[in-house]
């Protein structure tokens, strides 16, 4: 997926911050944040890797990361009575995740490295165009990313309007 990351943790998180309005900021901030982490590793990727290593092969595209990452963190919580925030970590770690299974519609993702080095695709975007984006943008997949987009400004919309009536906006 090229655009549709955190559009994507937005409509995860909503119903998480429904059902716990007191942290609706908190997991709001947590899953849209999340929802892009991974692509953090871009700046990596173009400012020292020089692009050499295609990026989804970085640490930070392998779910195993994520998963001891959260169970460290979810501990931590737990050993210090702070339950109540484990929801964020459970919102982070699935917009993560969520990151990753997007990813795999039309990217490589090593879903179990490091006990295999296994990459899961849905599709293989075929390089036609240039500049390069432009093989994605033209791919049907991009249709999902504007999918994507559609529905969660359609659920953004109608919550701030609801939000808006009731004057709290």
């Amino acid at each position: 997926m090229f655009i549709a990351h955190l559009p994507a943790g937005y409509l995860l998180s909503r119903p998480f911050a429904r059902r716990n309005p007191s942290q609706a900021r908190a997991i709001f901030g947590v899953g849209l944040l999340c929802s892009v982490l991974p692509d953090f590793d871009l700046a990596y990727f173009y400012l020292i890797d020089q692009r050499r290593t295609p990026h989804h092969d970085y640490w930070v595209h392998t779910p195993i990361f994520w998963l001891a990452l959260a169970a460290a963190i979810a501990l931590l919580l737990i050993a210090t009575g702070r339950r109540k925030q484990l929801v964020l970590v459970g919102v982070g770690l699935l917009s993560v995740l969520l990151h990753l299974v997007m990813d795999s519609i039309a990217a490589d993702i090593r879903w179990f490295f490091p006990f295999a080095d296994l990459r899961v695709n849905l599709v293989h975007v075929q390089a036609v165009y240039k500049p390069w984006y432009l093989n994605f943008i033209l791919h049907w997949t991009f249709a999902l990313e504007v999918l994507i987009w559609l529905l969660a400004g359609h659920f953004a919309l109608r919550d701030f309007r609801a939000r808006r009536a009731i004057g709290t906006a």
